[in-house]
């Protein structure tokens, strides 16, 4: 059991956050340890594991993170407009990702290990936040596209959430990765977040692109 007041332990857990999200700037998921981020910490690295067991369960805790200011996104989307058309709606939801790249790099890792070496309550904390964010999309379907019926939405859900993993890769492209792409002779035309994302979201919603 930790001590502390509900004020300090989140505090302490926010802390622990921050220093993973400022090391996965520069390294990646592999490249980082239980130890870089007790370095990174005002405290020693022992107490980290008073609030976290895994490195995995502080990844999805930032996961989590995340998911919720996308969803803070979203209801600005649903409560800022009493109409939008489908073009529009493409383009509200695209933007929003388009500001939300380190979730698409987090959803562009292998979450099976992630949610693997975590506690039952840490994920079921996470799947909370992106339950809430299928809630979302369906309420902004049924408010903007009244046309489309419960199977329209659910296929809409269950084509487009997948299609998230897919994007970082795809727009996040190394200059090492284009010179192969090239001497591969593979033609590719390169899309930013918003691009992509648009131009799934137009056909997903019936809009002519």
């Amino acid at each position: 059991m930790v001590k502390g007041t509900p004020e300090r332990i989140a505090g302490r857990q926010e802390e622990i956050v921050n220093a993973c999200e400022r090391l996965y700037q520069t390294m990646s998921f592999k490249e980082i340890t239980i130890r870089e981020i007790g370095n990174a910490v005002p405290f020693s690295r022992p107490t980290i594991y008073n609030y976290f067991q895994t490195k995995e369960e502080i990844f999805l805790a930032l996961y989590q993170r995340e998911y919720d200011r996308w969803n803070g996104d979203l209801a600005a989307i649903l409560d800022g407009h009493d109409a939008l058309s489908a073009g529009q709606l493409a383009e509200a939801i695209a933007g929003s990702l388009a500001k939300r790249e380190q979730l698409l790099k987090l959803l562009a890792m292998n979450n099976y290990d992630m949610e693997a070496n975590s506690r039952q309550e840490r994920l079921t904390a996470f799947k909370t936040s992106y339950g809430n964010s299928l809630r979302l999309m369906r309420r902004l379907l049924e408010k903007f596209r009244p046309e489309m019926t419960d199977g329209d939405i659910r296929q809409f859900l269950y084509m487009f959430f997948p299609f998230m993993f897919g994007i970082y890769p795809y727009t996040a492209v190394t200059g090492k990765q284009r010179a192969a792409m090239r001497a591969a002779g593979v033609d590719y035309v390169y899309q930013s977040i918003y691009e992509l994302t648009r131009s799934c979201l137009v056909r997903l919603l019936g809009e002519p692109a």
